[in-house]
């Protein structure tokens, strides 16, 4: 193979990743109309609308503010641009105790509201679209998914569940303030004379709440036309 057959398939095949994850989605979410729901497809009838909760806008930007795009999505990717539905906790959950298999993928609908379609740049870490869900039902089930947040923000490393995170501490995140009686219940740190403790600050605090709202699982309209679900752990 030549140099120059090398180099344009390269460029078309960044061509082709750059039209199914940057175009075709904007042109999608230029003029979103409404989607009404069908009662003979969904089981019920009104207006599509995805829901969020949180302090969204202002932990958003303290999101982009600290660069947590350049290494996260939030993109569960549509069938044509690479398979993400077999990811039982990425697009969703597989067995939600409530509601059964809530994966599916990402639609333009999901980023209704928001200043910016937070889609990330590249995926050094997980996929963060369903994140809020996996905290509450994974990684602190029946616990505190804030405190669970704000432990990994300030040392990642320090969680033996992903001691082998390349996520950077964030400890600028955190206030570092004197004792007056006990430690705090939302501290991160104690100093070993028991002087001073490390807080949430008001960033650190926004951030989580947003990373709390990630749950971008529910359920869709038929008429998006998304693929079929996979089994867990199909590829």
């Amino acid at each position: 193979m030549s140099l120059r057959t090398f180099i344009l398939g390269l460029s078309a095949s960044f061509g082709v990743a750059w039209l199914a994850i940057i175009v075709v989605p904007f042109f999608k979410m230029r003029d979103l109309a409404p989607i009404q729901l069908s009662e003979a497809m969904d089981g019920t009838t009104g207006v599509f609308f995805p829901k969020r909760s949180g302090r969204v806008a202002d932990g958003a930007k303290v999101y982009a503010e600290n660069g947590c795009y350049l290494c996260h999505t939030q993109v569960v990717r549509p069938t044509y641009a690479g398979n993400d539905m077999y990811r039982p906790d990425w697009a969703g959950l597989a067995t939600d105790a409530d509601r059964g298999d809530t994966r599916r993928e990402t639609n333009a609908y999901d980023f209704f509201g928001e200043k910016f379609a937070q889609i990330g740049v590249m995926r050094l870490g997980p996929d963060l679209s369903n994140l809020g869900r996996r905290v509450e039902t994974i990684h602190a089930p029946g616990g505190d998914p804030a405190g669970w947040l704000y432990r990994h923000l300030y040392q990642p490393r320090g969680n033996p569940q992903l001691w082998k995170s390349t996520c950077p501490p964030l400890p600028f995140l955190f206030v570092k303030r004197e004792i007056k009686s006990s430690p705090s219940a939302d501290a991160v740190r104690v100093d070993a004379a028991g002087e001073h403790e490390w807080v949430p600050g008001s960033d650190a605090k926004a951030l989580v709440s947003y990373l709390l709202s990630l749950k971008k699982d529910q359920k869709a309209p038929a008429s998006l036309n998304f693929a079929p679900k996979k089994a867990s752990g199909a590829p």
